[in-house]
């Protein structure tokens, strides 16, 4: 295992930035601590060079903003900052931090792109260095302090390779002509923004079995799942860690009355019927009070559905789905990688005539339209002129008494 540096001060930390602004390239990791607390944070985060391996430690660094000093790393368009599966550490460092990002390199995007059946970091330097990285720390509780050894050493393997790696993919998407692919992916993840996280209070509908309960159970779920989220955010703790989905479920359902009737309840245990038992009754009184109405036609969070595709946009998405399964083999991809069903929903519901039309649809990208634009909009011009299938009967057979 190579040797690192542990960063524990605001000074060394500003000596570290100063010094990395000097480097073309910088691999950048980060640890955070969602499997453990409500609220996560940034608890961890690795650096590496062409020769050495830092491990910066924000909870140790005294003063608010500990981790600025990095930002003029990431703003700085001179030095490539390489991460494999960066969607999640961009997200926690702009939340935290508000750092902005250019010149990204994500190595999984790379790998999607060249079309690798494993995407997982461990696979990566598996295939191209005959590498086992250790994956015994993944489920790790990175806000516990001191942090043993052999965490500290698994999360600097996270970055030891990246660099290196990245090279050997920059060079594969050279060779297939997809570099400028990569490319588009990097700088769209480096400007992305996201909401502010806010509590989804449809969630239950997401569990499993949710929508096939009666309106009383589902009602008393709906309860149950606002106690969760209040003692979760209580004791800082993630919603599963106070009670899982399930349990959640077979307590709407059976609806105990009593603490002995919910401690039988498979995933209840003397812990939970001491801290919040009183408050689950409590949440089941208040679902029997109250069925649940006809559940909301949108229950999505992300925002309100897309349009409904009539006949003719629903025969040009079969036929847009048809050619990107033939084209997804042809180059090796995984068809949600070519193009994901949202993007061939848009463009069928759209139905664009020509290139231009295409730049304005939401979604699709750039390297998409360079690449098979002509293909997709020669492909609705010939769906366009295809006769629909006639019906099996004549339409007025319905009107004809004998039929």
């Amino acid at each position: 295992m190579a040797d690192y540096e542990i960063i524990e001060s605001r000074k060394d930390l500003e000596a570290l930035a100063k010094s990395l602004m000097s480097e073309p390239v910088v691999a950048f990791d980060t640890e955070a601590d969602s499997f453990y607390h409500y609220f996560d944070k940034t608890c961890l985060v690795q650096v590496a060079t062409r020769k050495n391996v830092w491990l910066i430690d924000p909870l140790s660094i005294e003063g608010p903003d500990k981790l600025s000093p990095l930002g003029k790393v990431f703003r700085a368009p001179k030095v490539q900052k390489v991460f494999h599966a960066a969607e999640y550490d961009i997200f926690v460092l702009k939340r935290e931090c508000d750092f902005a990002f250019k010149n990204l390199f994500d190595t999984m995007l790379s790998a999607q792109i060249l079309g690798y059946s494993g995407l997982g970091l461990a696979a990566l330097a598996k295939r191209h260095f005959h590498i086992d990285l250790p994956k015994d720390e993944q489920r790790s509780d990175w806000s516990q302090r001191p942090l043993r050894t052999k965490q500290l050493d698994y999360a600097a393997a996270d970055v030891l390779y990246l660099i290196e790696l990245s090279e050997i993919l920059t060079s594969e998407l050279q060779h297939v002509k997809r570099l400028e692919w990569a490319q588009e992916e990097f700088e769209l993840l480096a400007l992305r923004e996201w909401p502010e996280r806010q509590f989804d209070k449809l969630g239950y509908l997401k569990i499993k079995g949710a929508r096939n309960l009666d309106p009383t159970p589902l009602a008393v779920l709906r309860e149950l799942f606002l106690t969760r989220d209040k003692k979760a955010r209580e004791i800082d703790r993630p919603s599963f860690k106070v009670l899982g989905n399930r349990t959640l479920l077979e307590i709407a359902e059976r609806a105990p009355r009593s603490l002995d009737e919910l401690g039988k309840i498979k995933g209840i245990t003397e812990l939970i019927l001491r801290r919040i038992g009183d408050s689950i009754l409590e949440s089941i009184e208040l679902g029997l009070k109250k069925p649940h109405g006809p559940i909301p036609k949108n229950t999505s969070s992300s925002g309100p559905h897309r349009k409904r595709m009539d006949r003719q946009a629903e025969r040009r998405f079969d036929a847009l789905k048809s050619w990107r399964t033939g084209s997804a083999e042809r180059y090796q991809l995984d068809p949600g990688v070519l193009c994901p069903n949202a993007v061939l929903e848009t463009i069928a519901i759209g139905n664009p005539k020509t290139k231009q039309d295409l730049n304005v649809l939401p979604d699709l990208k750039k390297w998409f339209i360079h690449e098979f634009g002509d293909c997709v909009l020669e492909l609705l011009d010939a769906s366009q002129k295809e006769k629909p299938k006639q019906p099996t009967h004549p339409s007025h057979a319905q009107h004809d008494p004998s039929a």
